[in-house]
């Protein structure tokens, strides 16, 4: 295949890095610094099990798209329209656009701006970072849950070959709301802490927060009418056991002062529980604790 990542951030970087390696043609498309970086001297890969440098494509170009037949779309979900308008022009009626993306209704949003392209949410399961320009840092897991489309089976296959578990779901709305529970009750208290997941398990009370965050996201589900995927108590519990050393994303955008995705994640369940009479006070509390910390950005201060 040849492969486009839109938003070549850790998440994009890694799975377009485990596809090269495959023998795929991928090009990322990114920031300055970070493309300059691959050009120079490909994409480090750095896992528990390897560390190698992946020649690939980079650009800063979002026309460096043009001619794939699969686009990872990881851009932050505040940027989804404006990155999808960006690309729409250079994307072929056939591509398989594939949502890599924190929260519950970027493919959504993506469709109403790309009708003509065939477009797939998937839910995404691994912990990395980017440790520098050009070096990308995987932590562990790295499996995807990805919606029935066309091209969905293809890349499926192509995906697992590549060495990435992958599976097809007619559920991903609820496999996509599963992870949304776990991202209200990880990456607040993450990014307010700066502690790994590992650590702020071991918290005093961390665990009563984390309680009364998932129950609140469950009963918004439950007035949504969705089917949540699993076993959500085993999921959370997990998290800290497996990705002990991971920050969240949360925490890793506060840590390099830039914007987070709060608003989609906590501020999400805050905004559909007053939609829908569901009282959600804890994820009231973090989401304004992250918005605080935001606003004391040093580029943000008089």
């Amino acid at each position: 295949m040849k492969v486009a990542v839109m938003g070549a951030g850790a998440v994009g970087c890694y799975y377009g890095a485990m596809l090269a390696r495959a023998g795929h043609e991928v090009v990322l498309i990114g920031r300055p610094s970070h493309v300059e970086a691959v050009r120079a001297r490909g994409l480090r890969l750095e896992t528990r099990s390897f560390d190698v440098q992946v020649p690939l494509g980079a650009s800063t170009d979002p026309a460096a798209a043009r001619g794939a037949d699969l686009v990872l779309f990881c851009v932050k979900s505040t940027d989804t329209e404006a990155a999808a308008a960006q690309i729409g022009p250079h994307l072929a009626p056939g591509a398989l656009v594939l949502t890599l993306q924190n929260g519950v209704d970027n493919d959504e949003r993506v469709r109403a701006v790309l009708p003509a392209n065939d477009v797939a949410a998937a839910v995404v399961y691994v912990a990395t970072e980017m440790a520098g320009p050009g070096h990308v840092k995987h932590h562990g897991r790295g499996e995807l849950v990805i919606a029935p489309s066309r091209r969905s089976e293809e890349v499926a296959r192509h995906l697992e070959a590549a060495g990435v578990p992958t599976q097809i779901s007619d559920n991903v709305r609820g496999s996509l709301w599963a992870k949304l529970v776990l991202n209200c009750a990880y990456n607040a208290l993450s990014a307010v802490t700066q502690l790994p997941y590992g650590e702020l398990v071991k918290g005093q009370g961390v665990a009563e927060v984390i309680r009364d965050v998932v129950a609140e996201c469950l009963a918004v589900a439950k007035a949504e009418g969705i089917a949540v995927v699993g076993d959500t108590g085993a999921a959370v519990e997990a998290i800290a056991r497996t990705m002990p050393s991971q920050y969240s994303s949360t925490a890793q955008d506060l840590a390099r002062g830039k914007p987070s995705e709060i608003d989609h994640l906590n501020g999400l369940i805050v905004r559909r529980g007053e939609a829908l009479g569901v009282p959600t006070p804890a994820n009231r509390v973090l989401w304004v604790l992250v918005k605080l910390l935001e606003g004391r950005q040093p580029s943000n201060r008089p």
